[in-house]
């Protein structure tokens, strides 16, 4: 145990009665939770760090919408520095005000269907007083914010990581001990070609969760778009050589190891802090690692590539490509949603 994290041991326990106080306080007064006048969907998780959520909130936000469910996606916009709070977020809004999984999404799905706000409730309220049509909101990290009642709770389960060593933060990984699985109306584990044992998941839910149904999907790298020109290219990229693959996220391996998949050979790669806001300064360090490596170009995933700006444009001598990343396998799942809302 490093020396963090054995001084982090004594903090776990403490945080494990707070959290449990807080959820029985929810629990015995159901009232405090804000209801809305359109159905909330949420998704989240039990633990920090990156299961593809936001992969998963656009699959189902793009899905309904097709649907006829009209809806918005409300977030706490990570790491933005408002001066107004709650507010809409647009394709061309600054990621440092809105988060950067805000920003992706509402570039994916289009004007006035991404609010961000530190308070849910009001965040809904703004996106319903700008779009009367819609039918349903989708609450994005939203199981542990219990102040907005949500009408179906999805929790998502990393396949690969799953729960981690069951210890709670700071000591673990877990924001909520793992029985407050039994909140959620369904689970659904990502990255479900690489699970090592379906039937361990099984057992897990079938012990800390609801008994509602599992369902089992996969991210894919459906294929590259130029950073600067958007012209997209197929994956791999015949011609280039090796990528230097680089991002900013909780779960970076998942990134390395989906571009393997996809058939892409990378000679290195580099990963931030999640949420990460790569400086000009940055992208030089880049590509000196990427020349070291003998790579001939980049790569980084959507979610990096929108806090990039015309000043690191000027830096870039070698190309960047994005890695578009798409939800496989989630037709059954956005079944089961629409037949709930329905």
């Amino acid at each position: 145990m490093s020396i963090l994290r054995y001084l982090a041991a004594p903090l776990s326990p403490l945080y494990g009665a707070v959290v449990r106080a807080r959820n029985r306080s929810f629990d015995a007064h159901p009232g405090r939770a804000v209801r809305m006048a359109v159905p909330v969907v949420s998704i989240g998780n039990l633990s920090a760090g990156g299961t593809g959520k936001t992969p998963l909130t656009l699959f189902l936000a793009e899905g309904l919408a097709s649907a006829g469910w009209t809806n918005a996606v409300l977030s706490r916009g990570y790491g933005g520095r408002r001066e107004v709070d709650p507010m809409s977020v647009l394709a061309d809004s600054d990621p440092r005000k809105t988060g950067d999984e805000p920003l992706l999404m509402a570039r994916r799905l289009g004007p006035h269907r991404v609010v961000v706000g530190r308070k849910r409730h009001a965040a809904a309220l703004r996106a319903l007083a700008q779009r009367p049509d819609l039918r349903c909101l989708l609450l994005d990290d939203g199981f542990q914010h219990r102040a907005l009642h949500r009408d179906l709770d999805l929790l998502v389960l990393d396949g690969v990581r799953r729960w981690g060593d069951g210890r709670m933060l700071p000591l673990g990984g877990l924001r909520e001990p793992m029985d407050s699985a039994r909140r959620a109306h369904a689970l659904v584990v990502t990255r479900a070609a690489r699970v090592a044992s379906r039937s361990e998941v099984e057992t897990w839910w079938a012990r800390h969760g609801s008994g509602g149904p599992i369902f089992w999907v996969d991210f894919v790298l459906g294929g590259l778009r130029h950073w600067d020109s958007g012209a997209p290219a197929p994956l791999p990229l015949p011609g280039e050589g090796p990528a230097f693959a680089w991002c900013g996220l909780g779960h970076p391996e998942a990134f390395y190891a989906d571009l393997l998949i996809a058939g892409q050979a990378w000679a290195g790669s580099h990963s931030f802090p999640d949420h990460h806001g790569p400086s000009p300064s940055d992208l030089r360090r880049l590509q000196a690692l990427a020349r070291a490596e003998g790579a001939g170009w980049l790569v980084c995933t959507e979610k990096d590539a929108v806090k990039l700006g015309p000043g690191h444009a000027s830096v870039l001598e070698m190309p960047l490509y994005v890695a578009e990343q798409r939800v496989s396998g989630g037709e059954a799942l956005l079944a089961w949603v629409l037949a709930q809302l329905g």
